[in-house]
C-alpha cells in the first residue's frame, strides 16, 4: 500500500487526536493541522482513507452536519457511529456543536 501524502498524514493525525463523544469541523481539522482555509483537503484526505484506525466519523461541516458522499449508506453509517459514541442528532439531522464539539 502507498503512503499517504504528508499533508494527509497531518490531518490523520489530528483527526486520530479527537476524543470518543466529540466531533470536529473539517475547517477545524485544517487549522489544527497548519493547513487553514483548507477544509476541502480534509474531505479529500477523509476519502482517500482506508479503515483503520483513523475515527473518521467524527468530522462534520461547520453546521454540524454529515457530508453526503457518494458511497451508499455512507451518512447512515457515520450517524450510527457517531450515536454509539453518546453523539447527539437534532431532529433536523444537526450536532449541537456547543456541546459535542471537540474544544482543542
Amino acid at each position: 500500500m502507498a503512503r499517504a501524502p504528508a499533508k494527509f498524514e497531518r490531518i490523520y493525525a489530528v483527526v486520530r487526536r479527537i476524543p470518543r463523544g466529540r466531533v470536529a469541523t473539517y475547517g477545524q481539522v485544517a487549522r489544527l493541522a497548519g493547513l487553514p482555509r483548507r477544509a476541502r483537503l480534509v474531505g479529500y484526505a477523509l476519502s482517500a482513507l482506508e479503515r483503520g484506525d483513523v475515527p473518521w466519523q467524527r468530522v462534520v461541516n461547520a453546521q454540524g452536519r454529515i457530508s453526503g458522499r457518494s458511497e451508499p449508506l455512507f451518512e447512515d453509517e457515520q450517524r450510527g457511529l457517531l450515536e454509539r459514541e453518546r453523539v447527539v442528532f437534532t431532529k433536523s439531522g444537526r450536532i449541537p456543536l456547543a456541546r459535542f464539539q471537540w474544544k482543542k
